[in-house]
C-alpha cells in the first residue's frame, strides 16, 4: 500500500507538467521494481494492438480499392450489356417495323371493309323497306330485278362479313406475333 500511495504522489506530482514516459516509468520502478513485469505486459499487448490495428488498416483500404475497382467494372458492364443490348434490338428492328407495317395495313383494310359493309347494310335497309312498301306499284319484271338486286348484295354482304371475319384474325394474329418478338 505504501508504494501505491508513493507511486500516486509521484504521479499526481508530475501531472501538473508535461510529463516524459521514461522518466515515470523509471520513477515508478525505483520505488516498485516488481512493476517492470506489468509495464512488459503491457508493451506485449501494447504491440499486439498497434498490430491488430494496422492488420485493420491494411485491410480496411485494401477492401475499398477492391470496392472501387467493382464500382468502375459495374460501370464497364453496365455500359457493355447495353450496347449488347441495342445491338441485338436493331437486329429485330426490320422484323417488327415489318410487322407494324402490315398491321397498318391489315387495320386500314379492315376499316375499309367495315364501311363498305356498313354503306352496303343501309342500301340493303332501303331496298328492303322499298321492296316491303305497299306504296310503291312495281310491275313484277321491275319488283323480280330490285329483289335479284337485294340478292346480289346479300351476297356482297355475306363475302364482306367473311373477309372482316378473316381480316380480324389477321390482325390479331398480327398483334401478337408484335407482342413475342417486342424485347
Amino acid at each position: 500500500m505504501r508504494y501505491l500511495s508513493i507511486v500516486l504522489l509521484l504521479l499526481w506530482g508530475m501531472s501538473c507538467a508535461p510529463a516524459n514516459r521514461e522518466e515515470l516509468v523509471n520513477g515508478v520502478l525505483k520505488v516498485d521494481p516488481e512493476f517492470s513485469s506489468v509495464l512488459d505486459k503491457y508493451k506485449e499487448l501494447k504491440s499486439r494492438i498497434d498490430t491488430y490495428e494496422r492488420e485493420l488498416a491494411l485491410k480496411r483500404s485494401t477492401t475499398e480499392r477492391t470496392i472501387a475497382q467493382m464500382r468502375k467494372d459495374l460501370v464497364a458492364a453496365v455500359t457493355n450489356v447495353r450496347a449488347k443490348t441495342a445491338e441485338v434490338k436493331r437486329k429485330m428492328e426490320p422484323d417488327r417495323q415489318r410487322l407494324e407495317l402490315a398491321l397498318s395495313m391489315a387495320g386500314g383494310e379492315l376499316h375499309t371493309k367495315r364501311l363498305q359493309r356498313s354503306s352496303l347494310g343501309r342500301s340493303i335497309a332501303t331496298l328492303r323497306k322499298a321492296l316491303a312498301s305497299k306504296e310503291a306499284v312495281w310491275t313484277a319484271q321491275e319488283r323480280a330485278k330490285q329483289q335479284a338486286q337485294l340478292d346480289e348484295m346479300l351476297r356482297d354482304a355475306a363475302r364482306l362479313d367473311q373477309e372482316m371475319v378473316a381480316l380480324k384474325a389477321h390482325v390479331r394474329l398480327l398483334k401478337i406475333k408484335l407482342l413475342l418478338i417486342k424485347l
